[in-house]
């Protein structure tokens, strides 16, 4: 059966099902089947869930542009090698999907990510064809989320993020050595260059516009003078920290490949330099601007379907921008002519204005949890990220270099990088705090924050009604809102436990951590050993429902499982 002959009702739930192990959205792991009587189930693909930058929540249709992938990665369920149902959406279907769910109040927007059909430049072009007919011809105001493909030509991706909310490219694997062994087609620098290329269409845009070059963060980081996102801890971030932490040992990347990469980009950028006055923070090896997208736009309209669009050429039209963006500062920033025209009046003008994201999978190359944790703060540093993904590795494929079949993925562990992320973006911790090369991995029983009070008892216990905004949310079971709740409260009258309790801490953790007017609620031995006895015990339950989604038993007068 051609691909034109299965039905759209078949592609949908192909497409749609193998799209489920694409955690950009959601986690991964869980199995739980719909039951009579009941609302929900986490096996049926098709629909996930993002959130609005103002709390919505809100459902995308999640797919898959092809599952007929030419590479052969060994850990992915649609490599070449696998015997597997294949399709593949055209532009047109993929339109009346989206406005036909939207139009049912199904959905609200489009998660769209592909495997590798004939080439990354031909994959790329349809999906640039799909998204651009969805805007333009169905006029779809809804959010967009898309996958860029790596080796994927610039004026491609470029184009593309004007027209979609969101644009991320997965690093799969955090290690290049895990990449040599597991997807041989796949090179740690092609991975990283689209994302440079998105960060510096969202940087050079921003500055343009008068704001600075990267992205807002949470308020409360300003008050933390260790956050990954201060100008200090961002500025000594280095252009290879990325590469040499994927490769230690990526000698082959000279200064004169970066003179070569530049060149190379000269026919999709001209670099900027940007003053100090106009509020940027960007390194002169990274600030560069982007060619006009009607230029873009016509390539792309006269190559649309064709192969080896690679070393397509771009002309070289620019659109300057005036002077007195800020300060009277003449700015060199190029922006499309096309962008200058319309931003107030098309939906998607900006360029990827929900910012990028990447997704990492977590056990299938026997990378640490320090090594995972480094690459991230890095990402978030040296590209501006908005998030980092990972994705406990599910194994499907009987191959030496992956887990058995029917190995458990390690849920514990991809919840326990997900809190330890939060730490980065929100707390004011660094990777070289909660790990080091000694101490590679985390304690699963217990959670990233208590891991590294335990191991850093010296700084406790602290007094409540003394300690700074940012002591306190070091301290176990504290957290941002509690924080601050604290710090006002505490200007009127001491605090005790009940009234911090009150205000949102988890004393079941801080109980350990803390005084309050001088006293501890309990006599507990400052010990680090007894300390995880009690904290792992407390944590027992918890830990337990994470490791087993998908078990499920009746209530019982005896406790069998040991949980108590």
């Amino acid at each position: 059966m051609t691909e034109r002959e299965i039905p759209l009702e078949r592609k949908l739930k192909i497409l749609a099902d193998a799209a489920k192990y694409d955690v950009a959205c959601t986690s991964s792991g869980s199995s739980r089947r719909g039951k009579k009587e009941h609302l929900g189930n986490t096996v049926s693909a098709g629909i996930c869930h993002t959130f609005s930058s103002d709390g919505r929540c809100v459902s995308l249709l999640k797919i898959l542009f092809s599952n007929d992938c030419v590479f052969d990665c060994k850990y992915c369920p649609s490599r070449a090698a696998n015997e597997k149902e294949r399709a593949t959406f055209t532009s047109e279907e993929i339109c009346r999907l989206v406005v036909e769910f939207y139009r049912r109040n199904y959905i609200e927007g489009l998660f769209l990510s592909s495997a590798v059909v004939k080439s990354p430049a031909y994959t790329m072009e349809r999906m640039y064809e799909a998204i651009y007919m969805l805007r333009n011809k169905y006029h779809f105001n809804g959010y967009i989320h898309v996958k860029a493909i790596p080796g994927a030509p610039d004026d491609i991706i470029y184009a593309l993020g004007f027209l979609v909310d969101r644009m991320s490219v997965n690093l799969e694997l955090p290690t290049a050595e895990g990449l040599r062994r597991l997807a041989p087609n796949k090179k740690p620098k092609n991975l990283i260059r689209p994302i440079q290329q998105i960060q510096r269409g969202i940087q050079t845009q921003r500055v343009a516009l008068g704001k600075d070059s990267r992205m807002e963060r949470a308020k409360g980081n300003q008050y933390l003078s260790n956050s990954i996102f201060n100008e200090k801890n961002t500025s000594s971030v280095e252009e290879k920290s990325v590469f040499s932490i994927m490769e230690d040992a990526q000698k082959s990347v000279k200064k004169n490949d970066n003179v070569n990469r530049r060149q190379n980009d000269a026919a999709f950028f001209k670099e900027i330099r940007l003053e100090r006055d106009i509020g940027s923070n960007i390194d002169t090896e990274n600030s560069m601007s982007v060619a006009t997208n009607s230029s873009i736009e016509n390539s792309l309209n006269s190559n649309i379907g064709r192969r080896g669009r690679e070393n397509a050429a771009m002309s070289d039209n620019t659109s300057q921008m005036g002077n007195g963006m800020s300060g009277g500062v003449e700015s060199k920033i190029t922006l499309p002519s096309h962008f200058l025209q319309t931003t107030e009046k098309r939906a998607g003008a900006q360029f990827v204005p929900a910012g990028q994201s990447t997704q990492m999978i977590i056990g299938a190359s026997g990378e640490s949890d320090f090594h995972l944790l480094s690459l991230t703060q890095r990402l978030y540093q040296q590209y501006d990220l908005k998030r980092v993904f990972y994705s406990a590795y599910v194994p499907l494929n009987d191959d030496p270099e992956l887990p058995a079949i029917g190995t458990a993925p390690p849920l514990l562990r991809e919840h326990r990088l997900y809190q330890a992320d939060w730490l980065l973006r929100y707390y004011g911790f660094q990777a070289d705090e909660l790990l080091s090369s000694d101490r590679p991995n985390f304690n699963t029983f217990i959670d990233p924050k208590c891991d590294w009070a335990l191991r850093h008892l010296e700084y406790f216990p602290i007094e409540i009604n003394q300690a700074s905004y940012e002591q306190l949310l070091r301290v176990p079971g504290i957290g941002n809102k509690s924080a601050g709740r604290i710090v006002r409260a505490r200007r009127q009258a001491a605090l005790d436990f009940e009234d911090i309790k009150k205000m949102g801490v988890v004393l079941k953790r801080a109980v350990y951590f803390i005084t309050c007017r001088g006293k501890m609620k309990y006599h507990t031995p400052i010990e680090e050993d007894f300390i995880t006895r009690q904290l792992i015990g407390t944590n027992q339950k918890d830990n337990w429902k994470i490791e087993h989604p998908t078990t499920y038993r009746q209530l019982s007068l005896f406790d069998d499982f040991n949980l108590t």
